[in-house]
């Protein structure tokens, strides 16, 4: 069985009877992302793609900018035996390591990304996520606006694409329909085909996994796809579509009023509540071919 559910005992009651029986329920773990031997956060994440998920979170908090920055990702085997410290970054890869081995992934940086990631480190802003907020311990909202560059791109996207994104996201959300319980994120072209899709328990987890895939393959900027999510659109995955370069964000739900002042401030076009082949236009309609 996948990683991404557990079995569990249940009680199951109805109208008339009840009886134990079995189900699955989406898994949720600890993943501890450490920059080289330094902790630096604790994500409540699905197990499941923790390397694009390290990679896409490095790259929202602006400390990785390129793939080559990145030497390597790596699980560690016991959180205490200081296995971490024992990877030389030059002879090490981004897939090394056993998934099995523990719930602890070591990131060693080049470059000017170990330069941020060692400022950012001496200054003491140890950030801990879960699967409800993607910004925990930062400083201020005031602190994530600072230095967002407005993304560029040219992108004009049809209404039939727009249309199509709720069903192409929930044909592949194969997770989602054992349990019922995953959020989930999905890249897409002008033209509504799946670039990549990620489920988590959080809806910014599985952001970071389909930015942090496109990051690792030097795909960025993503000047011409289109981010669908499930749920509501909050002020932090605006801003990891910003720093991605994503020109149009959409999901099947409302955007917060911070969303959207951001997708403004950040020319990126918003979308809410796609369903059923209708849809509204918060900031950026210039990009929808109407």
């Amino acid at each position: 069985m996948t990683p991404a559910v557990k079995t569990v005992d249940i009680l199951r009651v109805g109208p008339d009877a009840r009886a134990p029986g079995r189900d699955v329920a989406a898994a949720e773990e600890p993943l501890e992302i450490r920059l080289g031997a330094m902790p630096f956060v604790v994500i409540m994440r699905t197990p499941g793609a923790d390397r694009e998920l390290a990679a896409g979170f490095l790259l929202s908090e602006r400390i990785v900018r390129d793939p080559s920055e990145v030497a390597s990702i790596r699980y560690c085997g016991d959180p205490s035996d200081g296995a971490a410290d024992q990877v030389p970054p030059d002879q090490a890869d981004v897939e090394g390591g056993d998934p099995a081995s523990g719930n602890v992934l070591g990131v060693w940086l080049r470059g000017a990304a170990a330069e941020r990631a060692a400022a950012r480190v001496a200054e003491r802003r140890h950030v801990t996520a879960n699967s409800s907020c993607g910004v925990c311990g930062r400083r201020s909202i005031d602190d994530l606006m600072e230095g967002v560059v407005a993304v560029a791109s040219s992108a004009v996207v049809p209404r039939s694409t727009i249309a199509a994104l709720p069903d192409r996201l929930r044909a592949v959300q194969e997770v989602f329909d054992l349990t019922g319980g995953l959020h989930a994120a999905g890249l897409f072209g002008l033209d509504a085909e799946l670039e990549g899709v990620a489920e988590d328990v959080g809806r910014h987890n599985a952001v970071d996994k389909v930015l942090g895939a496109e990051l690792l393959r030097g795909h960025l900027p993503l000047a011409d796809r289109v981010l669908f999510v499930s749920g509501r659109t909050s002020f932090e995955i605006v801003q990891k579509a910003v720093v991605a370069g994503v020109p149009v964000v959409a999901s099947v739900s409302a955007p917060s009023s911070l969303a959207i002042a951001l997708a403004r401030e950040a020319g990126v076009t918003l979308l809410g509540f796609v369903r059923d082949g209708s849809f509204n236009v918060y900031t950026g309609a210039e990009r929808i071919a109407l």
